[in-house]
Order: C-alpha cells, then structure tokens, then sequence
C-alpha cells in the first residue's frame, strides 16, 4: 500500500450558494478519488481511512452543503438528495475531473451511486462502504408524504425562527453527539466536531464578565434533520433498471454490526440488503465485488485497517471499463 498519503491542502470551491469546503490528499496529477461523508458528517470522516490507502492517487473528501466548512443553502432553497447529486458534478467540474472514482460512506454512497447512474460515463470505479446505490420504498409507501410534509415544515419553522443557534461546552457536544450517534467511539466523535463546529467565546455569569469560557457551536445548517426526509426513495423495479446505466465497477463493503437500513430502523431485516447485492451481482456480474469485515456503521473510522486492504486492490486493480457516451 505504500508509505501514507499526506494531506495536502484545502479546497474552497466556488457555487451559486457561496463555497463548497473540501480537503485533498496525494497529488493533482495522480487518478482522482472523490469521497463522500455520511449523513450530518463532514469530509474528516475520512482522515483516518485515506493515509492507509495507496499513494497513487488523488483523494478530494468533500463537505456537503450544509455540513462541515461548506455553505449552507440560501434561504428557501431546500435540501434534497439530488441536489447533492449535483454538487458532486460541480466538484468535478471546478477541479476540471472528466472521469474519477467514487469513495462513499452511508448517504454519501446513495449520492454517488446515483451521480454513477445519471452520469455513467464519469466514473471509473464507486466504493460503497455501509451503503447503497439508491434507497428502496420497501415498507415506506404510507411514509412518503408524511417524510416530504415534514421536510417542509421544518424548513419553513427554522427559518423562521429568530433563535440564534445553541452555544454549548466541548463536553456537552461530544457527549450530545455521541448519544445520537451509537456507532461512533469518542476519537472519532471528536474529529468530527473538529470540522462539524466552531469555537466561540461565552460570557460568564455577569455580562461584562472578563471571565470567557469556550463554546461550541454546530456548523451544520438546522434545516437539516432526519436523513429519511431528503431521501429519492425507489422501487425495485426502477433499482434495477438504475443499475444497468452503471459503468463503473463496484465495490460494496457491509459491516458485520453495521445497519441494513440506512435509516437505522429495523436493521435485523437482511432481506434489503440482499436483495441489493443480488441485483448488483446480477446486472454488474465481474465488475461487482461484496466484502463483508467486522466492525460497526462507522468501521472506516473506528478500525480502518479492516478494510483498507480490498479498497486499496479494488483501487489499484487495472481492469477498466470502457466509457461509453
């Protein structure tokens, strides 16, 4: 695998929104390697995975709007999967990519299998770690509207609150942030809130005390909340019909304790996921690859070395698809 790739620079890219932050690892001359974070993550999400991977490459972690150092959304401009969609194609363009690799964690592997399917033709290869390529209906039928209603509502709400954000100490967002994120150890939790918040000076008791005490503040934008809210959820029948667009070859990667249902709900049904991996073995036949390792949701952060192995062959293997137009 080589000697570790060392992290280079930051990346302010240019949107209508404001700027879209990133990170960047290895050289820009190198195969390009974009990775997508998890649902509420940001691109540190990574910083553990990639010094293990081969030096070879050109590794772009991005934050989603509204996550991390990027720019949250303009007022009204609501959040939905395919507008992250097409924040990965503005990446590519600003940095001029014609054709790369896709690394994805949870929701940032839904966003990049479906950018593989509308753009087949850009990449090249597309990880999947503890994901899906698109997000099934299964038992969700009577949900939909109920999930769309209060997306709505809670953008509506937030943005018409005047209530400033909440200020709290380190200990209470790292302790707050692992209550809701069981999979997530404290190390990890606190590379996180390093790129996810912001530190701010808070008064003490008095309000001219010169006694200030350091708190933190979320960076991500509050409209932004349950992930099952912004999801494209699809039949089956369309999952199928997805996948044959795919170009790429695939590399899906499940985690012996991690989540068959990306929204963290009836995670003992193995059906969904079965079914996924047969559709994908089924129409990719040579170009799909399923690893199983143990681990949690979070096993690209907590113990990388159990998969930096197959993704660092997956990434090195030469066998490449012809792109079609």
């Amino acid at each position: 695998m080589g000697e570790a790739t060392c992290l280079i620079s930051e990346l302010k890219l240019a949107v209508p929104w404001g700027h879209i932050a990133a990170k960047a690892w290895g050289s820009h001359q190198s195969p390009p390697v974009l990775c997508l974070h998890g649902w509420l993550d940001n691109a540190n999400s990574f910083d553990r995975i990639i010094p293990l991977l081969p030096k070879d490459f050109y590794y772009v972690a991005m934050d989603f709007g509204g996550h991390g150092l990027s720019s949250h959304y303009s007022p009204g401009f609501p959040y939905d999967h395919q507008n992250f969609v097409c924040e990965v194609r503005r990446v590519a363009a600003a940095l001029k990519w014609n054709r790369f690799s896709l690394l994805g964690h949870s929701f940032g592997g839904t966003v990049g299998g479906m950018f593989s399917c509308i753009f087949p033709e850009m990449v090249d290869k597309l990880v999947l770690l503890e994901s899906s390529p698109f997000i099934l209906e299964t038992n969700e039928l009577e949900n939909m509207l109920t999930y769309k209603r209060r997306a709505i509502e809670h953008m509506l709400q937030v943005e018409a609150s005047k209530k400033p954000s909440q200020v709290v100490s380190p200990e209470e967002m790292l302790q707050g942030f692992l209550k809701n994120n069981s999979h997530v150890g404290d190390e990890c939790a606190k590379l996180l809130l390093q790129r996810g918040t912001t530190q701010v000076a808070t008064g003490g008791a008095e309000a001219m005390s010169p006694c200030f005490l350091p708190g933190l503040l979320l960076n991500r934008d509050r409209r932004i909340t349950r992930p099952e809210y912004y999801f494209n959820f699809i039949s089956r029948e369309l999952f199928v019909h997805s996948i044959r667009k795919l170009q790429a070859r695939v590399l899906l990667i499940k985690a012996t304790q991690g989540y068959y249902d990306v929204r963290r709900e009836n995670d003992a049904n193995m059906e969904l996921m079965l079914f996924v991996t047969n559709s994908l073995r089924s129409v990719l036949k040579e170009r799909f690859q399923y690893v199983q390792v143990p681990g949690n949701h979070y096993v690209h952060m907590n113990q990388p070395q159990h998969m930096a192995g197959v993704i660092s062959s997956f990434l090195l293997s030469k066998e490449r698809i012809r792109a079609q137009l």
